[in-house]
């Protein structure tokens, strides 16, 4: 067998594909009778679930890592991967055997930061490697329960010759892995890289090898600002809950109550509403800024951070047809406090009396939060979790909340209600 690069047909390069003649394999010949089991006695073989030691991650997965579970952590550079994992590997280490393996720094520079974190324990072992197979080897003796793996672009296979971050490479290590992991009931941890989009870098197929994708998300530690930590996909629980840290000097730490963190600094003026939000099953209080300037341009600036801008453009024109706010040649900024992005409608209530606010230099007459979906029509829509925002609006001391009307039962007199935006316009909004 030779390497050949052009056709000798037609003369292309690059085009000749290696096919597997099927015709010569038979069913006896190629495989095995599959070994049997039955899902009442495979629903018996129950394995508690291992505890990192952050309330916040076990909430995440479900309630802990599962044995024999392929887990993967995804993030931007530096925003906290490899320390989140490596208080993970201290924590779990304490009650089980745990391996971390590191495929980009050194043993030095692990144990330098595990020193910094206090994040040193006799059952916590380390080791440093680029080679898949020598990872899956070591999974395979069965002598952890936890091994972690930073990252997975960074290994390769040894039988394969492309270079380590390659799809190939990418999707090989994983399933050896993967294989060697769920063959010795051991919990695996991968970190994952991500692109300029923040999407997971590597073939999609990575995703659907894994059991648990979780997305650390948030600013640079630089910037600060919290870090939510959400699952996108979980085999083993639910994929509505977020964990919510913050970085610090001896790692991540959660955050008991970060509504109050979010607003501590708030200074109420024209521009400034605070909006009853929610991370997975979790209220939290965000304040959302405005800023509305005369255009020195042809053509009016728009800008978001922390939300939609397309979201954010749609609602100006809403509100331009809707109401009497003229805002065609009007820079317009919103900016979501502390690092949080929002992703739910439930914040288009809020958005437009923002921008409202700062147009008409006016304020909000009560100590209130907004909360409620917007249509173009102008109508203000229901959103899920009412009582779990009001209850939020009601321990951080605000006097009542702005939203949607109720559909059905009785109405919280903590709720102010309202049908459309003009009206909650008009209402709520005053001169300071």
């Amino acid at each position: 067998m030779t390497w050949t690069g052009r056709c000798q047909t037609c003369g292309e390069w690059n085009s000749l594909q290696e096919e597997v003649d099927v015709s010569s394999l038979s069913p006896k010949s190629s495989g095995h009778k599959l070994k049997l089991e039955s899902v009442t006695a495979a629903a018996s073989l129950k394995t508690p679930r291992l505890k990192t030691g952050l309330d916040d991650v076990d909430e995440v997965l479900g309630g802990g890592l599962v044995a024999g579970s392929v887990n993967l952590l995804a993030g931007q550079p530096g925003i906290g991967k490899s320390t989140l994992l490596l208080q993970i590997a201290y924590n779990t280490s304490k009650n089980n055997r745990v391996l971390y393996v590191s495929g980009e720094e050194s043993a030095r520079q692990v144990a330098s930061r595990a020193e910094r974190l206090g994040a040193q324990h006799k059952a916590l072992q380390l080791a440093v490697s680029n080679v898949a197979n020598d990872i899956a080897t070591t999974i395979t003796s069965g002598d952890f329960d936890v091994v972690i793996v930073d990252s997975v672009q960074a290994i390769a296979v040894n039988e394969l010759t492309s270079a380590a971050g390659s799809i190939s490479q990418i999707t090989g290590s994983t399933q050896l892995l993967a294989t060697a992991a769920k063959a010795t009931n051991t919990a695996l941890i991968l970190v994952g890289h991500v692109t300029k989009e923040g999407a997971i870098a590597g073939p999609k197929v990575l995703e659907h090898i894994v059991d648990v994708v979780l997305q650390l998300e948030g600013d640079s530690p630089q910037a600060g600002g919290f870090k939510i930590l959400r699952a996108s996909k979980n085999r083993y629980g639910a994929t509505t809950e977020a964990g919510i840290f913050e970085m610090t000097e001896i790692g991540m730490q959660p955050v008991n109550n970060p509504s109050e963190a979010l607003l501590a600094e708030r200074q109420v003026s024209d521009g400034s509403i605070v909006h009853a939000t929610m991370e997975g099953s979790r209220p939290l209080l965000v304040e959302i800024q405005a800023l509305v300037n005369r255009t020195s341009y042809g053509y009016p600036k728009r800008t978001a951070s922390g939300i939609d801008l397309n979201r954010v453009n749609l609602l100006i024109a809403m509100l331009e047809r809707r109401t009497k706010l003229k805002l065609a040649d009007r820079d317009i900024y919103v900016n979501i406090v502390g690092g949080i992005r929002l992703s739910e409608p439930a914040a288009d209530l809020a958005v437009c009396m923002a921008v409202a606010s700062a147009a008409k230099s006016m304020q909000l007459k009560k100590n209130a939060v907004v909360f409620g979906e917007v249509g173009l029509s102008g109508e203000v829509r229901h959103v899920p979790y009412l009582e779990k925002r009001l209850a939020e609006a009601k321990k951080l001391g605000f006097e009542a909340a702005i939203g949607p009307t109720v559909r059905s039962g009785k109405k919280p007199a903590f709720l102010l209600p309202v049908s459309n935006v003009r009206s909650a316009l008009n209402t709520f909004l005053e001169k300071d």
